[in-house]
């Protein structure tokens, strides 16, 4: 067979191959002239392998001068390397390409960033010119690393009787906690499709067609701020449903999936399922946060009792306005320079809190610090028992409300472990968070609403909302059939068993306010199938984005995502956001505000705007 580009790849050549005559098609990755041999690293998708030159050769000139990441096909004999020149840490290490033709099949202009280094780099270059940063080793990998997981997803879930089926992405606005993403409609003026949230509905309304069993690794949208963990506009996650289903039901179908995927493609060691469950409102007096890295073995413990009727003023002012205390163990912290308490104390107030208090109990376990003198010697052993303290421990205390004292908590208690070296790299821990509160309080609009999904089932059904009408302490006690899966205090999954009753929803939204004939308006496909015969069904959906991220170790998501946008949701390699023609707002029947039109004068004036830096 006659091959225009190559008979092997890159990474493919060993010492079996010596004495072959070969072509090889790639990018230059290194070269070293020695003058008399010139050395190239010639790079594909698949490896590297050493190319050398002679000088007598006609094109020893042409590859001599060649930019770094030019493409190039060759043509040569493989060759063992001698000892001293092999390379272990190449697969193809020992050997090289002697060549006898070589051509240039597209010359490189300077390059913008350096591929064949591991290095930081701008952020904004990078994005800019994705195409080259997504060539350097380690991100190429983690792509890759993504498609395989992908794979094995897909595979796990077939697997076990699911089917993938794949939902709209036009669709209507749907209440799932985020802004939409809308697209004007050309053919009904004044009307928009969103971008699906994620595909909470139709999933549902698959179970009620009778589907049984389904999955998808599905785009969703939502128009939100970045984070290292959260890239902004997309994502994707690996959704679920199942039907007939419990929530124990639901966990024990998805816990042997991650358990694989996750022992598969990392060498560390993976919590072995069941997972541990952990009620909401014990995570958050615990770890302080509804997303605990369980590496961190501090725990939290309650001191409001503790402190309720000491001399120290500042707590008992709390106590007596309804605030608590939370104690925060910082273990083997007592022999401590003051610069440590220091610190601890500058970063609860970085955090919003006012202080942040003390007690260390020395070898001999004594009470020192501050306010130690404040609690009698009952008090303090009541403390020590409370919160597992030893001699040489010392104990922080944050205070307030009950949301605020457990957000400064669980932020020390996070901080403690990265501090004190308490957190094993090498270990992914999974727990469940279950039994969310079902309401929550809006304070700026005082009223009750909806605190997590409005398409869960609530704890106790009709009877339970019924019961709790009117009362706002009841409406805030109820919990719902809803859970989040954890991993090393990554969230990677909201789920939930449904409400497929459409008597549970009319009651559940009118304490939220809704009327039935505005439930019907907004759900009205899903208050239609569930009067003609639902099933009890349940899901979830862990993020397939958050799944990479930790099994590659990465800090930061848009490391393993192909084309990310920034921090400000551009896309800085296509030029997205982009101005629309007059015609195309013609067309939509979109006439731009004041304020659209002033914004997009001062950013052509500065010549900043994603577009124009794409061009």
């Amino acid at each position: 067979m006659n091959y225009a580009y190559r008979t092997h790849t890159c990474g493919e050549l060993s010492k079996t191959s010596i004495g072959q005559t070969v072509k090889l098609s790639g990018w230059v990755h290194r070269k070293r002239d020695h003058g008399q041999l010139l050395f190239v690293d010639l790079r594909d998708h698949y490896g590297i392998t050493q190319l050398v030159i002679e000088n007598d050769q006609p094109f020893f000139d042409t590859l001599t001068h060649v930019r770094l990441e030019s493409v190039i096909t060759v043509e040569g004999k493989v060759i063992e390397r001698t000892p001293e020149t092999i390379n272990k840490d190449l697969p193809t290490g020992e050997i090289e390409v002697k060549l006898s033709a070589a051509h240039v099949e597209s010359e490189a202009d300077p390059l913008p960033l350096q591929v064949n280094a591991e290095r930081d780099l701008n952020e904004n270059i990078r994005l800019r010119y994705r195409f080259l940063d997504l060539r350097r080793e380690s991100l190429h990998k983690n792509i890759i690393l993504r498609s395989q997981i992908i794979a094995a997803l897909r595979r796990k879930m077939t697997e076990r009787g699911f089917n993938e089926f794949q939902t709209p992405i036009l669709t209507a606005s749907s209440p799932e906690g985020a802004r939409d993403y809308l697209v004007p409609s050309r053919v009904h003026p004044g009307k928009f499709y969103a971008l699906p949230q994620a595909p909470q509905q139709f999933k549902q309304l698959l179970m009620v067609a009778g589907f049984d069993r389904y999955f998808q690794i599905a785009p969703c949208f939502r128009d939100e701020d970045a984070r290292a963990d959260r890239s902004p506009g997309e994502f994707y996650q690996l959704d679920m449903e199942m039907s007939f289903v419990t929530q124990d039901d639901v966990f024990a179908a998805i816990e042997p999936v991650l358990y694989e995927v996750f022992t598969e493609f990392s060498t560390k060691e993976v919590t072995k399922p069941p997972f541990v469950r952990i009620p909401y409102d014990e995570a958050m007096l615990k770890y302080g946060v509804d997303k605990p890295d369980l590496r961190n073995p501090i725990e939290i413990c309650d001191a409001t009792d503790v402190w309720r009727g000491s001399g120290f003023g500042i707590f008992n002012g709390i106590i007596d306005k309804g605030g608590i205390i939370r104690a925060i163990p910082a273990p083997g912290t007592a022999a401590q320079p003051r610069s440590f308490f220091d610190k601890m104390i500058a970063f609860a107030q970085e955090q919003g809190a006012k202080g942040l208090a003390y007690i260390v109990f020395d070898e001999s376990g004594e009470a020192k610090g501050p306010i130690a003198k404040f609690l009698a010697p009952e008090k303090l052993a009541e403390l020590r028992n409370n919160a597992g303290l030893k001699n040489g421990d010392s104990v922080f205390f944050s205070s307030g409300s009950v949301d605020e004292a457990a957000e400064i908590a669980g932020k020390v208690r996070i901080e403690l472990g990265k501090q004190l070296n308490l957190i094993d790299p090498n270990v992914f821990k999974f727990c469940w968070i279950v039994d969310f509160p079902y309401f929550e309080w809006n304070k700026d609009d005082k009223k009750i609403e909806f605190s997590h999904n409005p398409f869960s089932m609530p704890q106790g059904g009709l009877e339970a909302l019924q019961a709790a009408k009117g009362n706002t302490e009841k409406l805030l006690a109820m919990r719902a059939y809803q859970y989040d899966i954890v991993c090393n205090g990554v969230e990677l999954s909201s789920g939930a068993i449904r409400n497929h009753r459409p008597e549970i929803m009319y009651e559940a939204f009118g304490i939220c306010g809704y009327l039935p004939s505005e439930v019907d308006e907004r759900f009205g496909g899903m208050i239609r199938a569930f009067k003609l015969g639902a099933p009890p069904h349940g899901g979830l959906a862990p993020g397939v984005d958050r799944m990479v991220m930790l099994i590659a170790d990465e800090p930061n998501i848009r490391e393993v995502i192909a084309f990310p946008m920034n921090q400000q949701a551009q896309d800085l390699l296509m030029g997205a956001p982009a101005t629309a023609t007059e015609k195309q707002l013609r067309e939509l029947n979109i006439q731009l505000s004041p304020k659209a039109l002033k914004a997009l004068e001062e950013e052509s004036t500065k010549g900043d705007s994603p577009s124009t830096a794409a061009a």
